[in-house]
């Protein structure tokens, strides 16, 4: 009995202290937090948005709600992997079985852990994402995905199932914020979409690398494969999308093979890039960040667009007159409607 209690204790207090030393993501690096958010907003979305940061920063669930009545969310994370989409995705349905799967096309430019950047980088990244998924069987098909070489040199898996093997040097770094957090959960988000109420104008071309190959790789390929076929599987509707953003670029040549794609699997594959106009997005004032991403004027301008091709092509209905639903979203309204009003 003695042993059982000493046991217990020795993993209440590990638990303990991964929870104190694990990062909470509410300071600058909020977006480290989005994911974990889900899973208190889980069920009843009709659409649910997957990928990096061309969909939490550039669309607008609220948005949704109050121009066309459709309930949604978005599961986005910096510099999410087509990889980690995939998983993320087979984990949703889980949860729920939305209507319509929108899945943002930017990721395929990158085909390996490798290709997203520095060893350092492509981990923060990863950790961003990995860390606030529920243990599960995707998680795991999900972390050994998305290890680089250097992580897996020194058991880079084990870290993700006991984070407190990574951040068992944070002790210099804590701050009254991991303290506060410790127990509870700070949301960030509003049903996924991060709000950045600031106005940066574009004032010079952004400039992108040049690209290297025209060609996207095969492991792209083979995940896109995987979600068309796990979304016909549950009923689901996949959608493309590739969001209104100029950095990086999205060049032509591959813009083409996912338009042939989406064309040979009889897919919904919308560009938002020649629609800029039409949108009504202006790059001097409907941006927080000199052109990279949206601020919430030109989220709200995309939203309003896209929303309107998701309900008259993927036939989603309005719920803005069903009690229940409404009265739930109406107290989401409210909250973000506030958070505008103050700026934050």
């Amino acid at each position: 009995m003695k042993k059982w209690c000493a046991f217990l204790c020795g993993g209440l207090i590990l638990g303990l202290l991964q929870g104190l030393l694990a990062p909470k993501y509410t300071g600058l690096t909020q977006e480290g937090g989005l994911i974990r958010e889900y899973y208190q907003n889980a069920g009843g979305n009709d659409v649910i948005f997957i990928g990096d940061c061309e969909v939490y920063e550039n669309f607008s669930p609220i948005t949704l709600w109050q121009e066309y009545g459709i309930t949604s969310y978005i599961r986005g994370s910096p510099q999410q992997t087509i990889w980690q989409s995939y998983y993320l995705m087979e984990e949703t349905f889980r949860y729920e079985t939305p209507k319509v799967m929108v899945f943002n096309v930017l990721s395929m430019k990158y085909d390996s852990p490798e290709s997203t950047g520095s060893q350092s980088r492509r981990e923060a990244y990863n950790r961003m994402t990995l860390d606030g998924m529920r243990w599960s069987s995707c998680k795991w098909k999900a972390v050994n995905a998305s290890l680089t070489r250097e992580e897996r040199r020194w058991g880079g898996a084990l870290t993700y199932l006991f984070p407190l093997l990574r951040y068992h040097d944070r002790w210099s770094e804590l701050t009254a914020e991991d303290v506060r957090y410790l127990f509870h959960f700070q949301p960030v988000s509003h049903c996924g979409y991060l709000m950045r109420t600031g106005v940066e104008p574009m004032t010079e071309a952004l400039i992108s690398a040049p690209m290297t190959d025209a060609e996207l790789g095969q492991t792209s390929w083979e995940y896109l494969d995987k979600m068309v076929r796990l979304c016909r599987e549950h009923g689901t509707q996949l959608v493309l999308v590739k969001s209104p953003g100029l950095y990086p670029v999205w060049w032509w040549e591959w813009d083409r093979q996912v338009t042939e794609y989406a064309r040979e699997q009889e897919l919904l594959y919308v560009n938002m890039l020649p629609a800029q106009e039409e949108i009504g997005i202006d790059w001097m004032t409907d941006t927080y960040d000199g052109g990279l991403h949206l601020n919430v004027s030109g989220a709200e301008k995309a939203s309003a667009w896209f929303g309107k091709i998701l309900q008259e092509q993927c036939g989603l209905p309005d719920h803005r007159r069903e009690e229940t639903v409404s009265a739930l979203w109406e107290a989401r309204c409210r909250a973000y409607e506030a958070a505008k009003a103050e700026g934050r």
